[in-house]
């Protein structure tokens, strides 16, 4: 059996940052929640993934333009990498922050340029930046690890891909959510305060998640506000718009294609 396509998508494409916003309290828990009738969430997130690895997911996660009529609509990608990209030269899981950023506009101009065959100009597009790294913290349960693992990441190095991510942004008009000032703040700019937010001192608790919600959802407000959940219908009628006696006739779609 396969399912129609009665709703449009929004897809979260990331690391396990991403993979776990299913998590209770999680963004993506969250997003499905306020979307519910409305849009399906889709969490195409991958746990210690990178943007290189990414790329032949993103191949096969998206249809090619000629398709695009038979299948689900992603009205909205977040794409949230960076988080492993950022690990230190010797990890198996670095990617040089040149091609970081190559791999980013790779993925926006899939989406964006006619000739691409993935061409979808219906698809909004939001970045998501790596959230802090409690540096001290990460590095201690890798030396924990049997056998210990050296320390991959870095405070400064993983500050760069954030940056790398806002100019990438910038430079091809892709709204994004800052989710390392967002959290930083929140703790007030001091290191042991993001224990609330981060269980290990890299993936984040439900109250980091609902600070990356909370800054999402503003993005959205934004830069896409007709795909703001407040300004959606739901798909199908309320319960008490049905008649009883001919449902057929009163349960009908009232989708909007925005």
């Amino acid at each position: 059996m396969s399912v129609a396509p009665t709703q449009d998508a929004i897809v979260l494409f990331g690391d396990s940052i991403t993979q776990g916003g299913w998590e209770a309290g999680g963004f993506a828990q969250k997003l499905a929640y306020s979307y519910g009738r409305k849009m399906d969430v889709i969490n195409r997130g991958f746990g210690g993934y990178n943007t290189e690895w990414a790329l032949p997911i993103f191949e096969k996660m998206f249809t090619k333009k000629e398709n695009h009529s038979a299948y689900q609509k992603c009205k909205l990608l977040t794409i949230w990498f960076g988080a492993n990209d950022a690990c230190l030269s010797f990890s198996r899981q670095h990617v040089p922050l040149a091609r970081y950023k190559e791999n980013l506009q790779w993925m926006v101009r899939s989406l964006r340029e006619q000739d691409s065959e993935y061409y979808s100009p219906s698809t909004r597009i939001i970045f998501i930046t790596p959230p802090p790294i409690q540096e001290d913290r990460w590095a201690g349960l890798l030396a924990d690890r049997d056998p210990p693992q050296e320390k991959d990441r870095t405070w400064e190095h993983t500050k760069a891909y954030v940056e790398a991510v806002k100019e990438t942004a910038n430079d091809l008009n892709v709204p994004y959510v800052d989710a390392w000032d967002a959290l930083w703040r929140a703790a007030g700019e001091q290191q042991p305060a993001l224990n609330m937010f981060m269980t290990d001192g890299l993936h984040l608790t439900k109250e980091g998640y609902e600070i990356v919600y909370n800054e999402l959802i503003d993005v959205i407000a934004r830069a896409y506000p007709e795909l703001h959940p407040d300004n959606l219908p739901q798909v199908f009628p309320a319960w008490d718009s049905v008649d009883p006696r001919d449902p057929r006739a009163t349960v009908v779609s009232h989708y909007v294609d925005v």
